[in-house]
């Protein structure tokens, strides 16, 4: 039987990442779409969380958000990068597997994707209990994908986890522009908004992501190989333009709020050209350039390259800030546009 409506539960662990991965790797092979389901807590029903419900609504809407839209953003744009069709699911539920179980139905999927952690520790929602709850209680079929082991990843696993992660950060904000400019928020000011994101792409990708590989993915490949210095060459220009691509955004940014004639057509057609641009980057650097590193870069290379990436380690590079925390506050931020290639549900339930 070809399934063609996987449901894929995320929960924003490394586990759950890889699962992510070879479930849209599968989902394309088989020409599948995938929904996927992430389950949250209800704060409400806490005494902290009705109390600040209370006297803060704001901040209580921001907190009971959490990383939920953030962890199925990420998800989705594996999918979209892969062109593989997806819907997101985010679900109040304090069982999971009973969440995982309803929307998988709901939703008319025909094979529930889901992880087991073997002998290691994962987060939250995939646990070895709510994988074995599921296969229990479902009436699809459960395909069970990546067991984790108590040997730890290696350097390179785990630098490659951390820039397809980047990566999918990077893109879910890139999307989120995009929608927003297709169906604008009612309830805040959409350049306020589009600026914040601008600031991010700017933070993130332009001041740390893209000195990071240039200093030390691509050094080490142009060490060891000179089979992709052509890809790199074009990779590097690309990096070196971002400050100039970046720098017109906000000036067509500025001439829409100053209200010029024609200027929000302006900027999103400028900003869809430079969405283009980056999709064909870094599908490039995931089809290419990192293949090509597992090919030829050493342990030591790899060792400086994941040191960089998860550490900050170096001063040129270093953040006063949280990037997961922008991100996180971006994504919340954009709660009520479009979360996926459909339209994203949100359920309650206890």
């Amino acid at each position: 039987m070809l399934y063609k409506h996987f449901a894929v539960p995320v929960d924003g662990s490394p586990l759950s990442s890889s699962t992510v991965e070879q479930a849209v790797d599968l989902a394309n092979a088989c020409q599948a779409r995938i929904t996927f389901i992430h389950a949250k807590p209800d704060f409400a029903a806490s005494g902290d969380g009705a109390l600040l419900h209370a006297m803060t609504p704001d901040a209580f809407a921001e907190i009971s958000a959490g990383g939920a839209r953030a962890i199925v953003a990420k998800a989705q744009a594996a999918a979209r990068a892969a062109g593989v069709a997806s819907e997101a699911v985010i679900v109040t539920h304090d069982r999971p597997h009973e969440a995982i179980l309803a929307c998988a139905q709901e939703n008319d999927c025909d094979l529930i994707v889901i992880a087991s952690r073997g002998q290691g520790t994962i987060g939250r929602l995939l646990g070895q209990s709510v994988t074995e709850r599921v296969v229990h209680g479902s009436v699809l079929p459960v395909l069970i994908t990546t067991v984790l082991r108590n040997r730890p990843l290696n350097d390179e696993a785990r630098a490659v986890a951390v820039i397809r992660d980047e990566h999918r950060s990077l893109a879910a904000v890139i999307y989120a522009v995009q929608s927003a400019l297709e169906h604008p928020p009612m309830d805040r000011p959409l350049t306020a908004l589009l600026g914040a994101m601008l600031d991010y792409i700017e933070a993130f990708p332009e001041r740390s992501h893209h000195p990071k590989e240039d200093a030390y993915l691509f050094r080490a490949l142009q060490r060891r190989t000179s089979a992709v210095d052509e890809v790199l060459r074009a990779l590097e220009g690309q990096h070196a333009r971002g400050p100039e691509d970046i720098a017109q955004l906000r000036m067509s940014l500025l001439d829409w709020t100053q209200g010029k004639d024609s200027a929000r057509e302006a900027f999103a057609h400028l900003f869809d050209e430079f969405a283009q641009a980056q999709w064909a980057h870094m599908s490039l650097e995931e089809r290419l350039v990192l293949p090509a590193a597992s090919q030829y870069l050493t342990e030591q290379d790899w060792a400086e390259i994941v040191a960089a990436f998860e550490g900050n380690g170096d001063p040129r590079f270093h953040e006063d800030r949280s990037f997961d925390a922008m991100f996180t506050r971006l994504l919340n931020l954009s709660v009520g546009l479009p979360v996926g290639d459909g339209a994203g549900v949100q359920f309650e339930g206890h």
